[in-house]
């Protein structure tokens, strides 16, 4: 266990912060099977909040962004940190909005599997607004989780996104796309991945 340090003030305020987290889901939102539901069945509303897109099925970068400012700043009002939590198209729309650079840090990004906008398997009929998306250092601590077999991105172009963006970088095992398909459940592995995250 952490140790507290500080004075009375900065322990009592340690024991007490609330962490809130912001779910940045996929082309078409995440079902209930998937893990980033079942996350945020745990957390409850008060700590944690999905964005709400006008485009679920045909995603617009900028609705995206703009979902995740409004739900960011929903969470920040009741949180002492908000970390979000992106799976597929979703970390493009986070890693855009970070970009921006037009709202205070977050405390981290956790970005699950996400897609290379060039591979042929990228839905760019649906999505053609992220075709023009490239990655950029991140205004905050992140974690790239990816898979060694995910249909939508090589684990190599994973490896050089990471590093574009200046994440971590956590290899999954053979689990595809890691989403409600890969069977995870609630995935305790990327539990721990998160845990680490926060705890930076």
């Amino acid at each position: 266990m952490r140790s507290l340090t500080g004075g009375p003030e900065q322990r009592e305020k340690q024991r007490w912060s609330v962490v809130g987290y912001v779910i940045v889901p996929g082309i078409g939102g995440s079902d209930d099977a998937h893990w980033q539901t079942r996350w945020e069945q745990q957390w409850g509303d008060e700590t944690a909040v999905r964005i709400e897109p006008g485009s679920w099925s045909q995603p617009h970068l900028q609705d995206w962004v703009g979902a995740i400012a409004r739900a960011f700043e929903a969470v920040r009002s009741r949180c002492d940190g908000v970390v979000l939590i992106t799976h597929s198209l979703g970390c493009w729309a986070a890693a855009e909005w970070l970009q921006q650079g037009n709202h205070r840090h977050p405390r981290g990004a956790l970005l699950v599997a996400p897609p290379d906008p060039t591979d042929e398997a990228f839905p760019a009929d649906a999505a053609p607004t992220f075709l023009s998306v490239a990655a950029h250092p991140l205004r905050c601590p992140s974690v790239v989780v990816a898979s060694t077999n995910d249909p939508y991105c090589d684990l190599r172009v994973a490896e050089e996104l990471a590093r574009s963006w200046g994440s971590d970088l956590q290899v999954a095992g053979a689990l595809g796309h890691l989403n409600s398909a890969s069977g995870l459940g609630e995935w305790p592995a990327g539990r721990e991945v998160l845990d680490r995250l926060v705890s930076l």
